[in-house]
């Protein structure tokens, strides 16, 4: 009996989704041959991806998940000409890793395994986007993370713009809370919802020393202190509400400007966590806002 035309397509078209659906995860260039790593120390739980280029994939606190792993995290560039290169955004083209260490209880690991429990733990990462050498450093110590961003290009490089610290939190988180040390009276607050009227909405959209949020599932608050940034490119908190994904933290730079030849930049960040009632984390996360203003 001939085989029609039709029937061949079909077969064929089964065949290439099989085939687009067998596809392997990306894989960077360097690193351990595991899909990821979950890393423990004390209450704070890091995720780490190999298909994220061993960027942070999700951030729990004493055994919730404050973050989800529907994103991305870490340093991102948008450049006019091709859009957003760095950690999961592989739409364009992958970031070139340069070295990754794995450090845990000041020792370094040669074969890290799937799961690392300790008391302290810190991620050296080194890659190159384009003209740009980025270096990540993750830490968790003291019960909390602290990330570390530094930017190098030897040659002037126009942006769209630059994201660093991207946390998805998750999209149960409720509310939020955002304040400068120079009028800490005068904080930034409101909900966090699923209305249609809010969704890809973005907060704060100003320039602030540090932002939490609530997470009421767990009962549980998250804040974040910059640390340290530079004045070039200048930097503003945004939280963009997408539900029910996430609701995202960016901090942004360099947002339609040229970061000048022979540049180079730190920004550092730390996070960390309480619990409370919906009553009463406000209160919690500007004392400990006006905590981490301590930390080195």
């Amino acid at each position: 009996m001939p085989v029609s035309p039709r029937f061949l397509s079909s077969l064929l078209s089964l065949a290439l989704a099989g085939l687009v659906s067998a596809k392997e995860p990306f894989k960077p260039n360097l690193g351990p041959d595991l899909p990821r790593i979950t890393v423990t120390c004390g209450d704070v739980t890091l995720l780490l991806r190999q298909a994220t280029q061993w960027t942070p994939g999700r951030i729990d606190f004493r055994g919730k998940a404050m973050t989800t792993e529907s994103s991305a995290y870490g340093t991102v560039f948008s450049f006019p000409d091709v859009g957003f290169i760095g950690t999961a955004h592989l739409e364009n083209e992958p970031e070139k890793m340069q070295s990754l260490a794995f450090i845990l209880d000041d020792k370094l690991l040669e074969t890290p395994a799937a799961e690392l429990k300790g008391g302290t733990f810190r991620l050296e990462r080194k890659s190159r986007i384009r003209a740009f050498d980025l270096t990540n450093v993750t830490e968790i110590r003291d019960q909390r993370l602290y990330e570390t961003t530094t930017v190098h290009t030897a040659e002037a490089v126009p942006l769209k713009l630059v994201y660093h610290f991207m946390h998805a939190w998750r999209p149960t988180v409720s509310a939020f809370l955002a304040g400068s040390d120079a009028m800490p009276e005068n904080t930034i607050s409101g909900p966090l919802r699923d209305d249609a009227e809010v969704v890809r909405k973005f907060y704060i959209n100003q320039r602030v020393d540090w932002m939490a949020v609530y997470e009421p599932q767990s009962g549980q608050y998250a804040v974040c202190r910059l640390l340290q940034a530079p004045e070039e490119g200048g930097h503003i908190s945004t939280i963009w509400n997408v539900p029910p994904t996430y609701r995202k933290y960016y901090l942004k730079c360099f947002e339609g400007k040229t970061v000048p030849a022979g540049f180079t930049g730190t920004w550092r960040m730390v996070t960390a966590f309480g619990s409370s009632t919906p009553e009463s984390w406000e209160s919690g996360a500007r004392a400990l806002a006006a905590e981490l203003r301590k930390q080195n």
